[in-house]
């Protein structure tokens, strides 16, 4: 995934976006995950775009030569699910898929509906393994 103009790291609140999330589990589900994106990387909350929160970030650079800074983890409360985005994909992850509980998959993007059907212990693994791969930090 790309940076645009538009998704770039800001000085928004996160709280103040959380807060304003306007379906129930969604809105629970969003704080729930921001303290265990906050474990799993020892990094603070920010905002990329309205709706993305995001935790670290790293340098990509593109066979055309084009470049820019993305979140090197993150998730938004969407309407249809809460959407993690983890940004090294799912390649070698099946064991972790597999226990985790419901959930759907995108290129680099993990749909949960309601965390109270999956495994936070794994999606924390999932997370913190995706971030050490991002940020090339052994674990």
């Amino acid at each position: 995934m790309a940076s645009s103009a538009v998704t770039v790291e800001n000085d928004g609140s996160v709280t103040e976006f959380l807060d304003g999330v306007t379906h129930p589990v969604r809105r629970r589900d969003a704080f729930t995950v921001l303290a265990l994106m906050e474990r799993a990387t020892g990094e603070p909350a920010r905002m990329w775009g309205t709706s993305i929160v995001g935790f670290g970030s790293y340098h990509v650079v593109y066979a055309s030569g084009r470049e820019g800074d993305w979140l090197a983890l993150g998730f938004s409360p969407r309407k249809a699910a809460t959407t993690v985005y983890l940004m090294d994909g799912f390649e070698d992850r099946a064991d972790m898929l597999a226990r985790l509980g419901p959930h759907t998959l995108g290129s680099s993007c993990l749909y949960l509906k309601d965390l109270t059907t999956i495994d936070l212990d794994v999606l924390e693994e999932l997370a913190r393994a995706s971030y050490a791969a991002v940020v090339g930090r052994e674990e």
